[in-house]
C-alpha cells in the first residue's frame, strides 16, 4: 500500500512540472570593454546566434544551458580616428532561471567563452600596423530577465560582466548587453 502511494505522489510531482525544452535563440549585441575599471570604451554593434536546452528542476526553477557564436569588442573614437576591435566568441552560458510568475523569468549564472576570431581596424589620419592580440579564453557572470510565452516564444534580456582579462599586458575586461529572442523546438 505505502508503495503504491509513494508512486502516485511521484506521478502527481512528475506532472506539475513543466515541460523541458530546447530550442534556437538570437538577437542584438551592444558590446564594450572596461579598461582598468575606469569606464566602458565606445560599443561594437553586434549579433549573437545560438541552441539552448532548459529542463525544470521544481516548477518555479529551470536550469538552461547555452552554447552561441557572439560578436563582441568594442570601439574607441578620437577627434579624426577609430579604432574598432572585432572579437567573435563561441560561449557557452549555463543559467539558474526563475519563473516568479508562469510567464516572467530572471537568470543568472557564468559563462566561459572562447575566441574564435579577432580583428583590428583602423580609421583615420593615422593608421597603425600595431595588432593586440587578445587572450583566447574569456569567463564572466551573466545577469537577465524575460518573458516567455505560452507557446515558447521569448523575449529577453542580459547582461554579461566579463571577469577574465583580454589582454596580458593590461586590465581589460567584456561588457556586452545581449537582447535576444527564443523558440522552443
Amino acid at each position: 500500500m505505502t508503495l503504491f502511494f509513494s508512486i502516485t505522489i511521484i506521478n502527481a510531482q512528475n506532472k506539475t512540472l513543466p515541460k523541458s525544452n530546447g530550442g534556437l535563440k538570437g538577437g542584438y549585441n551592444l558590446a564594450a570593454v572596461s579598461f582598468d575599471g575606469d569606464g566602458e570604451t565606445g560599443q561594437r554593434h553586434g549579433f549573437h546566434v545560438g541552441v539552448y536546452g532548459e529542463s525544470f528542476i521544481s516548477e518555479s526553477f529551470s536550469i538552461q544551458l547555452e552554447l552561441l557564436y557572439s560578436q563582441q569588442g568594442y570601439k574607441i573614437t578620437n577627434t579624426n580616428r577609430t579604432f574598432t576591435q572585432k572579437l567573435d566568441y563561441i560561449n557557452a552560458p549555463i543559467m539558474l532561471k526563475v519563473y516568479p510568475s508562469k510567464n516572467f523569468f530572471l537568470e543568472t549564472g557564468p559563462q566561459i567563452g572562447l575566441a574564435v576570431s579577432h580583428k583590428e581596424e583602423y580609421d583615420g589620419f593615422f593608421n597603425s600596423s600595431q595588432e593586440y592580440e587578445p587572450n583566447s579564453f574569456d569567463w564572466g557572470l551573466n545577469f537577465g530577465g524575460g518573458f516567455k510565452t505560452n507557446s515558447g516564444v521569448s523575449l529577453g534580456a542580459r547582461y554579461h560582466l566579463g571577469l577574465g582579462d583580454l589582454y596580458d599586458q593590461q586590465k581589460a575586461q567584456n561588457r556586452v548587453w545581449q537582447f535576444y529572442m527564443g523558440f522552443d523546438l
